[in-house]
């Protein structure tokens, strides 16, 4: 869309042949004088133990869970343990170039990669960087319990806190990295580099790749990988992930020196789950070649030889330098194996006995042992050693892991849980210095929307010219600028975003103000769009992702109901999420461009969901959305974009404000009845009540309920006390609505003064249909005026338009419409 990139027709339309970059495979030549060279007896062997700790902590875990006991200690473990053992070469020797800037993600098959990224970390910092993480971290819990243990050092003792931290954690615990809310599959480490680990496969690359783009963004030191498997490479939110790490607008229009620093290490174990997606699931024969499809580099792709840890070592040291350069992305693709199941109760019965036995020929514990060996780094005394020490260690942790009075679970008999589902922190800023802008606000577009009318109504009540008011997306704009000039880690992207003005207008004046790196168009990803804001955002950086339509939220679900919504409860409420994702909730277009899904996000915990229905209610809200640290997910209407203000005396003010989160605002008055809608149903709420008032001589009550969640129900229950009738009304379909659960909450809050039934008014169950058939789908004022005569109370010479009987919601259920 840049007008500085020219597409030119001659260009594009001539003839030519592409080539491709070479790919290499296993490429790596073992020297042993060359290793010793760089790397010393010491660090190889330290190699070795790192892989000894992990596979008898896996086979700690694989006893534990087969046979309830491991060395005579006996524990029942009831959640997951999904097993590398055989990968350790791959994972010990992908950590050993890496810093703790560095960060991984990983997948539900992670343990490994959690303590060789942090036994790297303990040998890297200096001792007391090193203690004051271990006492900072959730005021020392892990600590206190592993001081108890001998050590001969303050490395030696963290090597044990790591340890423990990541087994307390496995089994639920208190004291665990995450509070216990993380588990097997979802533990991390972040002051040692080692970020969220996701059971959804493939689930990291997107949000490796925010990280990424936050390393980037903010000028941070390091990289990032996504340890993925293979078959994740069937996952969508993979391909887009490497869509958006690969964009040539960061070499071509960002000027920050290159692309993302961002690595997808692709563990190559030649399964997923069960099927092999080399010769069964999937066409790739080798994995590698996926590089050619991205970009010019094939992002740099190579095949490793996982069962050598120096190969990895060696290969992650040069795809370091690669990104640091601003030359990603890279892949990597490591072969390697796991000799356990997909999980202790996976008997592998999709492959042979002789297979695994072949594999085990080559398990790199026995030949990277034998390595050191032959070329005189170690005796087999020494190392006999180690595996005493580590069994030792894998006891004494686990004795304490199960042990309730040290390692406790979080108490559910109070609200602990619900206590960590969000920050409730606000941040005016994520981070301190100067916000990069290209113009002083008061040169911005700012000049024309602050010299509009701030409210919709002249003195005598007339409507003024729209054009000269201040709209609902005009407030948006102001929000929007408002955050940007105060927090320089504030981005914000999304389709169309940057010179098209967003596709409704909404930052029309943005471009003019922000560089390229803090507002930028993406391919079309949902998945991606979302899942990266949930990197950056983790990360520590304010992000707005939109998405521009509500019906492509069914592209990106599971980053808003899987990652979005619940990072910040799996880590134990120790992580923030400063993530706003804005979404268009459509009309006129039909059915994939219509519908209002705010019901969807309403059933996922941990996400808090705001819908504005004013202008000043626009601005407010997004005000308050923008200086939080929670995920937000924003719903307006495009039947308000253009609209000013028109209910809020005094209109949208020029100052700061912000909505009070979760209150429901009063529009009108009233006594005989209560109306409470969510969006734009509002106005169509307000004309009924202007009908009941002037035809009927009732009351109406119309509340604005603005939030989905949370929200304070005490202003709605104090109109229906008063007034013991209520309708709900919204432009969702009616069936699963969330103005049922209100509808419930409300019938349960207030039954002995409800004069009538609860009733709910929402769009049909049906596609939603073509611009001109809408008033039959979308709620409209004569359907809130039809329901209230049937089932609240008779209107006097009411004539019925449309059927909003008992007999007929019945009709519909019975058929499914």
């Amino acid at each position: 869309m840049p007008k500085s990139l020219l597409i030119d027709p001659k260009v594009v339309r001539q003839s030519a042949e592409l080539t491709a970059p070479i790919i290499p495979i296993n490429a790596y030549v073992a020297d042993p004088a060359a290793e010793r060279a760089k790397y010393g007896s010491a660090n190889l062997v330290n190699i070795y133990r790192d892989m000894l700790l992990i596979r008898e902590f896996e086979t700690m875990l694989d006893k534990i869970k087969r046979e309830g006991s491991y060395h005579g200690i006996e524990y029942n473990h009831r959640g997951p343990a999904h097993l590398s053992i055989g990968q350790e070469s791959a994972v010990v020797g992908m950590a050993y170039h890496l810093d703790v800037s560095d960060l991984i993600f990983g997948s539900h098959r992670s343990h490994g990669e959690i303590l060789a990224k942090s036994f790297v970390a303990i040998r890297k910092l200096d001792e007391a960087a090193l203690e004051a993480i271990m006492q900072g971290y959730m005021d020392g819990a892990a600590l206190r319990v592993v001081s108890a243990f001998e050590h001969t050092s303050l490395p030696d003792r963290a090597v044990d806190y790591t340890l423990y931290g990541t087994l307390a954690e496995i089994f639920g615990r208190a004291t665990g990295f995450n509070r216990g809310m993380g588990g097997s599959m979802h533990a991390f480490f972040p002051p040692f580099g080692v970020m969220p680990n996701n059971a959804i496969v493939g689930g990291s690359a997107d949000i490796a790749t925010g990280a990424a783009l936050f390393k980037l963004v903010n000028r941070q030191p390091g990289i990032v990988l996504a340890n993925i498997g293979e078959a994740s490479m069937g996952c969508g939110p993979v391909w887009e992930a490497m869509m958006f790490a690969a964009m040539d607008q960061y070499r071509t229009l960002w000027g920050l020196g290159g692309a993302p620093p961002m690595l997808f290490h692709f563990l190559n174990n030649f399964y997923g789950m069960g099927g092999q997606p080399v010769g069964e699931t999937m066409g790739l024969g080798v994995l590698a070649r996926v590089g050619w499809g991205v970009n010019g580099e094939a992002m740099h792709a190579e095949r490793i030889d996982g069962f050598n840890p120096l190969a990895v070592a060696d290969a992650i040291e040069r795809k370091k330098a690669l990104l640091l350069a601003g030359r990603g992305p890279v892949l990597l693709d490591t072969v390697t194996y796991r000799f356990s199941g997909h999980s202790p109760s996976d008997a592998s019965s999709y492959r042979e006995r002789d297979e695994i036995e072949l594999w085990r020929t080559f398990d790199p514990l026995v030949t990277y042992r034998e390595y050191l060996i032959t070329n005189g780094h170690a005796d087999a005394a020494q190392l006999d050693a180690l595996l005493d020490d580590a069994t030792r260690r894998m006891e004494r942790v686990l004795k304490a892991a199960i042990a309730p009075e040290l390692s406790p679970r979080v108490n559910t008999h109070v609200d602990t849980i619900g206590k960590f589902m969000f920050a409730n922190q606000m941040r005016d800023r994520m981070a301190d210095g100067a916000p990069e802008v290209l113009l002083p606000a008061e040169q911005s577009r700012l000049e024309v929307t602050r010299a509009k009318f701030r409210f919709g109504l002249d003195a005598d009540g007339k409507a003024m010219p729209k054009l000269k008011c201040l709209t609902y997306a005009e407030a948006l704009y102001e929000a929007m600028m408002h955050r940007f000039y105060i927090d320089p880690t504030m981005i914000a992207y999304g389709e169309e975003n940057r010179d098209w003005g967003g596709a409704f207008g909404v930052y029309r004046g943005l471009t003019e103000c922000l560089p390229y790196h803090r507002l930028f168009n993406t391919s079309i990803s949902e998945g991606a769009i979302v899942g990266t804001a949930v990197g950056y955002a983790l990360s520590g950086g304010r992000v707005v992702a939109e998405l521009m339509y509500c019906d492509f939220m069914g592209r990106a679900g599971d980053e808003v109901f899987n990652q979005m919504s619940k990072w910040i409860g799996m880590s134990g409420g120790l992580l923030a999420m400063p993530l706003v994702l804005r979404v268009s909730v459509g009309s006129k277009y039909g059915a994939q461009h219509s519908q209002d899904w705010s019901s969807l996000v309403a059933h996922i915990p941990g996400l808090k969901v705001m819908f504005p229905a004013t202008a000043y209610d626009a601005k407010g809200m997004l005000n308050l959305a923008l200086r939080g640290t929670d995920p937000v997910v924003f719903f307006e209407s495009q039947r308000l974009y253009s609209e000013p203000e028109m209910l809020v005396p005094g209109g949208v003010p020029l100052d700061y404000y912000e909505v009070p989160l979760g209150e429901p605002a009063v529009r009108r008055p009233g006594t005989d009845l209560t109306i409470v809608t969510l969006g734009a149903t509002l106005y169509r709420a307000l004309d009924a009540a202007n009908d009941l008032q002037t035809k009927y001589n009732l009351s109406a009550e119309v509340i604005d309920a603005r939030f989905i969640n949370p929200l304070n129900y005490e202003r709605i229950l104090e109109s229906v006390r008063k007034t013991g009738k209520v309708v709900l009304a919204s432009d969702a379909t009616e069936r699963g609505s969330f103005l049922h659960t209100m509808a419930s909450t409300i019938t349960q809050a207030t039954f002995s003064d409800l004069d009538a039934p609860v009733v709910v008014v929402g769009a049909r169950n049906w596609i939603t249909p073509p611009a001109e058939l809408e008033e039959a789908f979308f709620p409209q004022k004569e359907w809130l005026l039809d329901a209230i005569h049937e089932h609240i109370f008779p209107l006097p010479g009411h004539e019925v338009t449309t059927t909003q009987t008992t007999l007929e919601y019945l009709r519909r259920n019975r058929l499914g419409i």
